[in-house]
């Protein structure tokens, strides 16, 4: 693909709530786009969120890789301080 097919190429994408409907609708476009994202949520293939869904946020960077792109993801429970804290330090 040509860059102007993926104008986001070697930029970085933070999507909170990635795991499902328009969080996760968002972080696959943008790594369609050329971004690598990464995708934070609470439900993981480690242990659900409190919600008990099945979405996961592996899930999402699978769809990423499908679109063509890299997702990197990073459970994070976004309402812990410290939990945010070591995601952005983690970057």
């Amino acid at each position: 693909m040509t860059n102007e097919a993926r104008p986001l190429a070697g930029k970085v994408a933070l999507v909170a709530g990635g795991t499902r409907g328009g969080g996760r609708g968002i972080a696959v476009e943008l790594g369609a786009a050329g971004a690598t994202v990464y995708v934070t949520g609470r439900s993981s293939t480690a242990g659900r969120s409190d919600l008990d869904r099945p979405e996961t946020i592996e899930g999402t960077a699978e769809r990423i890789a499908a679109a063509g792109g890299l997702g990197i993801p990073v459970r994070t429970d976004h309402s812990r301080p410290e939990e945010v804290r070591a995601l952005v330090l983690q970057g």
